[in-house]
């Protein structure tokens, strides 16, 4: 079976095929094409932004805004409906639901948000996996530690109200997340362009 194409057509009816036959299929494969769709979906919107937004910031945007709204359901539908708002007693501690609500979405939304900045955002990255990994997961607890600390400065010392205060915040940390992901996590600062989907057919 020929995989080395950049249609996302040409992809979907082969993969039907194998899942019939049970013959050479793999979840890499399903892997690509999904990629394949979200990039083509995201990349649909960004001729408008063309002259304005350089391409990877673009996607970078747009992934997060996706990864944060998912991340903000799946919260809701823990807190509200699995959780209903209870303490969660596991004998040796309990756990306010708000809490247990962060920790379970948490590795979810951690998952989701690494597989779109490595497949679709930062695709021209030429690290290892699990090197982007690890440094990914860096930047993520040094964003959730400038949460606590930007919103614990605005509020409690500026006098800021609290929903204000976590807009600027939201936007200071989105500015580090992208700095830091870019020139440490996955180091595409000086490689000088996203790369598309013709030029990267594969999952690394």
């Amino acid at each position: 079976m020929n995989y080395k194409k950049s249609k996302v057509g040409n992809y979907i009816p082969k993969l039907f095929l194998c899942s019939q036959s049970g013959d050479d299929f793999d979840m890499r494969k399903l892997l690509h094409v999904c990629r394949l769709l979200i990039v083509r979906t995201v990349d649909a919107f960004y001729f408008p932004f063309l002259r304005f937004i350089p391409h990877e910031i673009f996607r970078y945007g747009v992934t997060g805004g996706v990864n944060t709204f998912f991340d903000i359901l799946l919260y809701y539908i823990f807190y509200q409906f699995v959780l209903s708002r209870q303490i969660v007693d596991l004998g040796i501690i309990a756990i306010s639901p708000h809490i247990a609500a962060f920790l379970i979405v948490f590795p979810i939304t951690f998952s989701s948000g690494f597989m779109l900045a490595k497949y679709v955002t930062f695709t021209s990255s030429e690290m290892e996996g699990k090197v982007q990994l690890f440094r990914y997961w860096v930047t993520v607890v040094a964003a959730i530690f400038l949460n606590y600390l930007f919103l614990k400065f605005f509020v409690e010392y500026i006098g800021m109200e609290a929903i204000v205060a976590k807009i600027f915040t939201t936007l200071l940390v989105v500015c580090f997340s992208y700095v830091s992901q870019r020139h440490f996590s996955f180091k595409t600062a000086n490689l000088g362009k996203t790369v598309s989907i013709s030029e990267s057919e594969s999952i690394r």
